[in-house]
């Protein structure tokens, strides 16, 4: 190492030092930084890999075997995403000093779910067309177009704040709180949409049991949206409808733990805890993923 480079690490480990010292690991040649804090478990890297893996291939089969073209860009990529999260995660397990795959992790990990929950969007939409728009606030169509136009900026706020963040871990002097300020904003923006989502769907549900109509469509609009004026809901839609709840509870779940951990900083107790994210991000995202594998829209909304 050059005597240049050799500075450089020094004012790094001494910096990170006097901020935590949990990221501060002592190896036969010397210190550097552990900025997760922990040594991320390889095996359980290794597991969440082959998971999402598994899970977005079979998404990937699914859609193009049914032609659920939306899954593409949403759940898959999704997927995609988190697989190049855990896998940076494992490379890490194997290299924690090296600053690269903690970057990609931090990115991938807050920006991958946002996907997911565009899909969730998606299929609310085509489930109230199904059985009766009347009962909905929203047109069916406005489901997929609001929400995922408010997850599309949610996503760029989040991917604006990694980067920021990203940067600052790379100076020597720098300050990633900023970046995870602008990363807590974008989840706090999708925590806000999934609650906004999840209550016009439970008033949907709940209109539709009670036979509340709340909107009047007329027979031209109802063909501009492909639907009847209300079907009864058969164990298909059913199904359907328990499987995209508990999808859209895990993701909820996962928002708020993000929410607190961002808001308790980078050097805080609950980001620097593997079994919180293992738990409330990892295990959160792959069930919501193989909820909608076993309760596919392909299959049940044919």
């Amino acid at each position: 190492m050059s005597p240049q480079s050799s500075s450089m690490v020094e004012l790094l480990v001494r910096g990170a030092a006097a901020v935590d010292s949990s990221m501060i690991i002592e190896l036969p040649d010397g210190k550097i930084i552990n900025p997760y804090g922990y040594y991320p478990t390889l095996w359980v890297c290794a597991l969440f890999v082959a998971l999402f893996g598994l899970s977005t291939i079979l998404h990937l089969g699914q859609a193009l075997s049914t032609r659920k073209w939306y899954l593409l860009p949403t759940i898959v990529l999704g997927g995609c995403g988190e697989v190049i999260g855990w896998v940076a995660r494992l490379w890490s397990a194997k290299n924690i000093g090296n600053p690269t795959p903690f970057l990609m992790q931090v990115r991938t990990t807050i920006i991958s779910p946002t996907f997911l929950a565009g899909a969730n969007f998606i299929i609310l939409g085509t489930i109230i067309k199904r059985i009766g728009p009347q009962y909905s606030r929203l047109a069916p169509n406005k489901y997929g177009i609001i929400f995922v136009t408010i997850d599309i900026l949610a996503l760029w706020v989040q991917a604006a704040g990694g980067g920021m963040a990203s940067s600052a871990t790379q100076k020597v002097d720098g300050d990633p709180s900023k970046g995870g300020h602008v990363m807590l904003i974008g989840i706090v923006i999708q925590l806000v949409e999934i609650f906004i989502y999840a209550v016009l769907a439970a008033e949907f549900f709940y209109n539709y049991s009670t036979n509340r109509v709340v909107r009047r469509y007329s027979p031209a609009a109802r063909r501009r949206n492909n639907s009847a004026s209300s079907s009864i809901m058969d164990d298909n839609l059913k199904w359907m409808s328990y499987g995209l709840f508990f999808s859209t509870v895990l993701l909820f779940i996962r928002a708020i733990y993000r929410t607190i951990e961002l808001s308790n900083g980078w050097h805080g107790r609950i980001i620097h805890t593997q079994i919180y994210f293992n738990i409330l991000d990892g295990a959160m995202v792959a069930l919501s993923m193989y909820t909608i594998n076993l309760i596919h829209p392909g299959i049940l909304l044919s």
